[in-house]
């Protein structure tokens, strides 16, 4: 497994969840990033995205002002923020890489890991 993500949990709704995404043995630096999310029987759904500056972010409609994307460089790490949480966030997060700048489709991007649960309750 090349990148690991964790910090999924059980919240209410309104609450705040920060997820992380750490590269084991792969440096994320050259690539652009994104988190997923996935509920049982459904295509998996691009919920953000950042570039490898850092910068120009991506948000699903759905998230946009209450989900922020970010990434440390020193800490090969990116950073999934979440706020005013809904139950409709509750899914598997999955963070992946790719190597074409901007993308958003799923099928452009790798190294899934094995994702982490957040639940949110109603």
């Amino acid at each position: 497994v090349q990148l690991q993500a964790s910090g999924g949990g059980l919240r209410q709704a309104g609450g705040s969840l920060g997820l992380s995404c750490v590269g084991s043995k792969l440096t994320i630096r050259p690539y652009h990033m994104a988190w997923f999310r996935q509920t049982p029987g459904q295509e998996r759904e691009l919920v953000a995205a950042i570039n490898r500056s850092g910068g120009s972010p991506y948000y699903a409609d759905s998230v946009k002002g209450r989900f922020t994307i970010t990434r440390d460089k020193a800490k090969n790490t990116m950073y999934l923020q979440m706020n005013s949480l809904k139950p409709e966030d509750t899914a598997v997060y999955y963070c992946a890489k790719s190597l074409i700048p901007g993308s958003t489709s799923a099928s452009n991007f790798d190294s899934w890991g094995q994702g982490t649960q957040v639940t949110v309750s109603s």
